[in-house]
């Protein structure tokens, strides 16, 4: 089994913050660096994770393949939500890998409980299932998840997962397309930003933010509106400054739900 780095790796490959949310061989990925968090896990360090399922049998699989890699140490194990909430409290992983289905609380509510419970924990939480459900989907985002992936995901794509997020990034399986995130964020949410928000953007930011929740990578903003790479990805970064959007995925959901792009333009 190849558990060597992203370099190595056939299928999937990392990215740098500005260039989230865009698809990258077979994953998405998604920019969860926050403002001010500079906690990134060294390469010489290891990565310490929390596995949290309902089945005794599925927590050791994934801890010997996580143990075996090398690199990677499980702090312990959850078979609840609650627990799951708990431990990540008390241990402080970098790494959260949750099944969807975990008993008790659910897998969705424990991860906002996680994300944003008081003393808003720094632990990524990749959850694993199925996600056939669109609001599944939507809500695991909502609730702060860095990333999805299939319970029947490769072992490679796996541990690969497990180094991005440690590194402060996120991700996607391919089943998560950019389709699905645009229509659900056509979705009116409680949390919809006024207007007088999104007065806080030059024109130039609206634009690229428009362009950005139509799917276009930063390359392609810069293409389109005949700027350099550099400067499309420094728009956007002012726009989540200004929007305080926690990633690059959250300034989709906003410009969906702030009316900036109509609910009926698609992807293509």
């Amino acid at each position: 089994m190849n558990t060597a780095g992203s370099e190595n790796h056939p299928s999937l490959s990392s990215v740098s913050p500005a260039e989230a949310f865009e698809p990258q061989g077979q994953l998405l990925f998604l920019n969860r660096h926050r403002a001010g968090d500079t906690r990134q896990a060294a390469a010489t360090e290891q990565i310490r994770v929390l596995i949290a399922a309902g089945h005794a049998l599925q927590r050791a699989g994934v801890r010997a393949l996580l143990e075996r890699a090398g690199g990677i140490a499980v702090t312990d194990e959850a078979a609840s939500g609650e627990h799951a909430i708990a431990l990540a409290h008390e241990a402080r992983p970098d790494v959260l890998l949750m099944d969807a289905d975990l008993p008790g609380l659910d897998a969705i509510e424990a991860t906002r409980q996680i994300v944003y419970g008081g003393d808003r924990s720094e632990v990524r939480v990749m959850l694993l299932g199925s996600f056939h459900d669109d609001q599944q989907v939507f809500m695991a985002l909502r609730a702060g998840a860095s990333g999805l992936l299939a319970r029947d995901v490769e072992p490679d794509e796996l541990l690969h997962a497990v180094r991005v997020l440690a590194r402060g990034e996120a991700l996607l399986a391919p089943s998560v397309t950019r389709r699905v995130i645009a229509e659900l964020a056509s979705m009116p949410a409680p949390e919809r930003p006024a207007p007088e928000q999104l007065e806080e953007l030059t024109a130039r930011e609206r634009e690229v933010m428009a362009l950005v929740a139509r799917g276009l990578t930063n390359h392609e903003i810069a293409e389109r509106l005949v700027i350099s790479p550099a400067t499309a990805r420094t728009h956007v970064s002012r726009a989540m400054v200004k929007l305080h959007a926690r990633d690059r995925a959250q300034l989709v959901v906003l410009a969906y739900e702030s009316g900036l792009v109509p609910p009926a333009m698609r992807l293509a």
